[in-house]
């Protein structure tokens, strides 16, 4: 494997570092507590807490910032341990199961509105994939200085809006069949309203986000930024200018000499 290679597959998984560390651990630690440790669901929610919960304090106070997706893990399991403690009748068990993903849609509604779309980050790293070019053209991009800059911006909040809306959706179907569908039909009809509002999110946030971004970060790596071509057009201008106007003495010699073979080219015999 040569170097380039390494030096990709390393910005690649540093990319994905962000989703491994927010997303992945504390699902991946939740599930591994309660499976693997027997532990209860309030004590798993509870461990598996501790990384967005150090990593949204550390971003606060390092970095002057909300981590948004190590803070939206955070927020889902605190409001978990909160439903763990509900207790009722079936119809609010099946009810109260949908309150994470409101939660979750909440958080990224509201991401859109305060201007800093929550599911970018989960999207970059799939769009950029470790690559330099792209990942220059997206800054370029989010930056506004690129053509395609409003387009890219606006679809980006698209990409937010369009999940935000799925999940919320999602959390309204499931609380309104609780409450009007028997339990026992409830109980798996909602594991399908969940997949289908999944893929639902994911065809739609496709053809009005992700796939249109997608294009247009792969074409302003080609172009190599936005006065690339403006610098190619310049300096051919110049060559062509050069080339139709040689310099004073030089280009007026050359230019007396070649007439001058040509003219005694015509006058010699043949």
């Amino acid at each position: 494997m040569t170097t380039n290679q390494h030096r990709t597959d390393g910005k690649q998984q540093h990319a994905f570092m962000p989703l491994l560390v927010d997303v992945a651990v504390p699902l991946g630690s939740y599930y591994l507590f309660k499976g693997a440790f027997g532990m209860s669901t309030f004590a798993a929610l509870a461990w598996s807490s501790v990384v967005p919960a150090v990593r949204t304090g550390w971003s606060l106070v390092r970095e002057r910032r909300v981590n948004g997706l190590a803070g939206l893990i955070l927020v889902v399991n605190v409001v978990g341990l909160l439903l763990s403690l509900v207790a009722g009748d079936p119809r609010l068990m099946l009810a109260k199961d949908s309150g994470v993903s409101s939660v979750i849609g909440i958080g990224i509604l509201v991401s859109v509105a305060c201007g800093r779309p929550m599911m970018t980050a989960g999207l970059k790293p799939f769009l950029v994939k470790g690559d330099a070019a792209k990942e220059a053209a997206w800054e370029r991009l989010t930056a506004g200085r690129a053509a395609a800059s409003a387009d890219f911006l606006r679809r980006e909040r698209v990409f937010s809006l369009v999940w935000g809306g799925v999940l919320l959706g999602e959390c309204v179907l499931r609380v309104v069949g609780a409450y009007t569908v028997p339990v026992e039909t409830m109980v798996w009809l909602g594991s399908v309203v969940m997949v289908v509002a999944m893929g639902a999110g994911f065809v739609v946030s496709g053809a009005l986000a992700a796939g249109p971004m997608q294009a247009m970060v792969a074409e302003e790596a080609v172009r190599g930024g936005p006065s690339s071509g403006v610098r190619w057009r310049s300096g051919r201008r110049q060559r062509r200018l050069a080339w139709l106007s040689p310099g004073k003495d030089e280009g007026n010699s050359s230019l007396a000499g070649s007439t001058h073979e040509y003219a005694g080219a015509l006058r010699s015999p043949p």
